[in-house]
């Protein structure tokens, strides 16, 4: 960085999956990377960082919710992984027309029906 620049992160606490697939495309539009995104490829690439998300988890046995006992450079780390495996899926159902707030949406009501609460409950 130059002297004087300076870096403006602009922090969205509540941002819709339709305005990270905006921003997405945008980023890739700006850098002429669009040619690169075919599904098969935004595929794969999002297969490679569900890796990497895997091995923060590797060899740590069971984890409790919440991750009491992590690092926060671990937790930070965590959460690049997994917004990395976030903004491929939502790039992959963009290229593929795919409203993904949509279908999600319908599947947790498949899924309701499927598993009905008295069925599953202990």
């Amino acid at each position: 960085m130059g002297e004087g620049e300076e870096v403006v992160v602009e922090r969205e606490v509540d941002i819709s999956l339709k305005d990270l697939s905006k921003k997405l495309e945008e980023f890739a539009r700006a850098r002429d990377w669009e040619k690169y995104h075919s599904p098969r490829n935004l595929l794969l690439a999002m297969v490679g960082e569900v890796g990497e998300l895997s091995e923060i988890f590797q060899w740590r046995g069971e984890v409790d919710k919440g991750l009491p006992n992590w690092e926060e450079s671990d937790k930070e780390h965590l959460g690049e992984e997994l917004s990395d495996v976030l903004l491929y899926l939502i790039r992959l159902a963009d290229i593929c027309g795919i409203d993904l707030g949509e279908a999600a949406s319908k599947k947790i009501v498949k899924n309701a029906v499927k598993y009905p609460p008295k069925k599953y409950s202990s």
